[in-house]
């Protein structure tokens, strides 16, 4: 017998997919720091802590609806979750192909022998490690669901989390055990942080296709425990980044503590809030994802050429809002132009399975 329940009936109706935009643009806010002329602590609270429930989110969203009817389906087999990696591989390799002129440009082409470090884990620029974390994620959850019963796995990839923690926020924790550094600098070989598929991505991932398999029950008073236990812990959160940041622990700080269970509170309650799927919203929030860096070089382009620089650079809010503005309308007009596309060639199919 499955040891997955079957999957919630209602899970299109949401706010999942609403909340895909406020997760875009906290990502734009983690690569140009919006707070930072004004207050570096603020910024960093805004940017480093709150903006680290973005990741998991859309790792929550690609557990909840792409790898949670996988490991529900106890027939389904390799081939499913292959067909479902294939549009995310297909996607990372034309990303790799548009960021490739400005690799090359700046000069940041990896060496051949650092290759599959940037191509597995690193990602083939800063801001596209989440598309080969996702794909090894999610390959790791689906084998190890294959043989494991839903606790067991959770408690496998809060172990992993948990040994991506030590590498990353709290690094400094273990920094002077000498047998557990060396363990870590042999890791730091391979990957340069442990934000990556084997470590980060699976227990959002899990969580995400748990919570697939959960009927919820879309009552008041059950939204407002989520919001109060999610912004609980969303505030515990903000006290372990200031603690690790004060205490020089940080080699990075994309993982933390009381992510976990900030995460889980708050993708109960975006399930409870109401919603409607929305293909469109998708498409801008991937663009902007994908696209945001590309702005910023733009953003900064534009600003010297109208002697703008002292307002649209240095002033790192103006420089933010910038940025989100430019992704987002760029993102807008080609989501726009690719449906009026598709209506015209593929009327139809369109109809049925895009409106």
């Amino acid at each position: 017998m499955n040891a997955y329940p079957k999957a919630n009936l209602s899970q299109n109706q949401t706010a999942i997919d609403p909340f895909r935009m406020v997760a875009a643009f906290l990502i734009v806010a983690i690569h140009t720091a919006p707070l930072s002329t004004y207050s570096e602590t603020a910024d960093f609270l805004f940017s480093y802590c709150l903006g680290r429930i973005a990741v998991p989110f859309f790792l929550m969203t690609t557990g909840y609806f792409a790898l949670g009817p996988l490991i529900r389906d106890s027939n389904s087999s390799g081939r499913s979750l292959i067909k479902g990696m294939k549009k995310t591989a297909l996607l990372y390799l034309a990303a790799t192909l548009l960021y490739l002129p400005v690799n090359i440009y700046s000069g940041k082409l990896p060496a051949l022998k650092d290759l599959f470090q940037v191509l597995v884990f690193d990602g083939t620029f800063y801001h596209l490690w989440y598309l080969p974390a996702a794909l090894l994620g999610m390959l790791l959850v689906f084998l190890v669901a294959k043989v494991c019963r839903p606790r067991t796995l959770f408690f496998i990839c809060a172990f992993l989390y948990l040994i991506g923690l030590l590498g990353d926020s709290w690094y400094g924790l273990i920094e002077k055990m000498t047998p557990i550094k060396v363990f870590y600098d042999v890791l730091f070989q391979i990957s340069s942080y442990t934000r990556n598929g084997i470590f980060y991505a699976p227990i959002f991932l899990f969580m995400g296709a748990w919570l697939s398999c959960t009927r919820i029950h879309k009552r008041h008073d059950a939204s407002m425990v989520y919001l109060t236990s999610a912004l609980v812990c969303l505030a515990l959160m903000l006290g372990e980044g200031c603690l690790t940041f004060t205490l020089k622990w940080q080699r990075h700080n994309s993982m933390y503590l009381f992510l976990i269970p900030c995460m889980y509170f708050l993708f109960q309650l975006l399930l409870c809030l109401p919603g409607k799927s929305s293909p469109f919203l998708r498409k801008i929030t991937l663009l902007i994802y994908l696209l945001h860096p590309l702005v910023i070089i733009l953003v900064r382009g534009f600003a010297k050429a109208t002697h703008l620089y002292d307002y649209l650079v240095e002033n790192s809010l103006f420089h933010y809002l910038a940025v989100c503005a430019g992704s987002f309308i760029i993102a807008f007009c080609l989501t726009c132009i690719q449906d009026k596309i598709l209506r015209r060639q593929l009327p139809k199919i369109y109809n049925i399975n895009i409106k």
